[in-house]
């Protein structure tokens, strides 16, 4: 549900202070980036165009290696050196790497590769190296796939990269779903729409004959939950994403079901219940349709979000006189109260890392996305604009995507991403304008 009172609805080593900012690269030794201080200079990389083997696969060459160094640039950690300024020519996967050449345009990382196609299927390899050191960081890797999955093989060299010079998971072969909205801002169409995190493979999943609100991906990433008004009143309907088969959780007469999301292991759902003017945190076994009541009380309760091992719920609720964030066991029991700065707090989601909860905050007219550790302490805002909303996690816990609506009787609603440090804040390329983003795992 929308924010507002009451309801809301990086071989090497990178030492990840998640609240302290900014890489400082190493200049000896092995390729290392540290993050101690709040000034980053970017690792300086350089993806020379991929060797096409055979006929067919000169444009995919090219292709790939402009996805992976476009994932890479993307997160601010890496500078990429252009064409223009490459000194060596790589011509062959197997050829000796010329460090001297690499240096004198100040290369700190190489990545080389080859592309084979035959028939409907593409063979992607990729080297990456140490210019600093003189050595390949590990061994190369190959991925294949058919014609049509030529992204998603960059997006996983992509990823082999990030992994090994961050030391950290990666994020690029990973989807989004979202709200595609469309026409006058006083009566949007709305309709849920899936993508690469990068914008690119756009699929509606539904059409606009009814509104739709809050879709989440299941931890596989085999299944949607979402609310839709498709009964009159917002219900949560769940999606299977290979067929687009969809149906409702849960039809008790006279209630209002919204706000889902999926438990770790996928067998339950937590969501609000409205019911009598009152809304509360339930819980529901998806196998058996058994629901369990999680709070009781009276206020506004909702945007439940599970911890990674399960065992904790974080939710919002204005039980305090304002909206503000509560833990409490996945099985109900007493909450405690972990928001206490100024303004209003809602939608929170538990980091995938487990030791981060990322929030929306009101508070003197503007709004913020912010994050804060999982007992309340260390809160720090990211970002602040006209309206920030509806964070979302990145597989690995290092970046966060939300919706951002500018001022005004033509503003419409787009998404954004900013690195939980505060920097790298950009706009995710989406056709039209986008709401209520929901990442999903690394993909299969």
């Amino acid at each position: 549900m929308p924010f507002r009172p009451g309801l809301g609805a990086l071989a090497a080593v990178m030492a990840l202070a998640l609240i302290q900012p900014a890489p400082a690269v190493a200049q000896s030794g092995p390729l290392r980036i540290e993050i101690t201080e709040g000034v980053i200079e970017p690792l300086p990389f350089a993806v020379p165009d991929f060797v096409a083997e055979n006929g067919g696969a000169a444009q995919l060459a090219r292709d790939i290696g402009r996805v992976i160094a476009a994932d890479l640039a993307g997160t601010g950690l890496f500078r990429e050196i252009p064409a223009s300024a490459h000194i060596a020519r790589v011509t062959s996967f197997d050829a000796p790497v010329s460090y001297p050449d690499w240096k004198a345009i100040n290369a700190q990382a190489l990545v080389t590769g080859a592309v084979a196609v035959s028939g409907d299927r593409v063979t992607v390899k990729f080297r990456l190296f140490d210019i600093v050191s003189g050595q390949p960081l590990g061994e190369g890797l190959q991925f294949a796939g058919s014609k049509g999955s030529w992204r998603r093989m960059a997006h996983k060299v992509a990823d082999a990269v990030y992994s090994r010079i961050t030391g950290e998971g990666g994020y690029f072969d990973s989807r989004v779903v979202f709200v595609s909205e469309s026409g006058p801002k006083n009566q949007r169409a709305k309709r849920l729409a899936v993508m690469d995190y990068d914008g690119a493979n756009l699929q509606y999943l539904t059409d606009s004959r009814s509104i739709v609100l809050a879709p989440r991906f299941s931890p596989a990433g085999d299944r949607i939950l979402y609310t839709s008004f498709q009964s009159g009143f917002p219900r949560i309907y769940v999606m299977d994403v290979a067929t687009l088969r969809a149906r409702a959780l849960d039809e008790q007469p006279g209630t209002m079901t919204f706000a889902p999301r999926f438990s770790p292991d996928g067998r339950t759902v937590v969501f609000s219940l409205e019911q009598g003017g009152n809304s509360d945190i339930w819980s529901l076994d998806i196998a058996s349709g058994q629901r369990q009541r999680l709070t009781n009380a009276p206020s506004i309760e909702t945007a439940p979000s599970h911890s990674p091992d399960g065992s904790r719920i974080v939710f919002e609720s204005d039980r305090s006189g304002t909206q503000q964030l509560y833990v409490m066991s996945a099985a109900g029991g007493e909450p405690q109260r972990i928001s206490f700065g100024p303004g209003r707090y809602g939608t929170p989601v538990w980091s995938p890392r487990g030791d981060l909860i990322a929030f929306t905050k009101q508070h003197q007219g503007r709004f913020h996305i912010g994050v804060m550790r999982t007992d309340g302490s260390e809160e720090r805002l990211l970002t602040a604009s006209f309206l920030d909303e509806g964070p979302t996690w990145a597989p690995n816990g290092r970046v966060i995507m939300f919706t951002r609506e500018t001022s005004g009787a033509g503003g419409a609603p787009a998404l954004y991403s900013v690195d939980i440090s505060g920097r790298n804040l950009r706009p995710v390329p989406v056709q039209g304008a986008a709401s209520d983003p929901a990442w999903s795992p690394l993909l299969p």
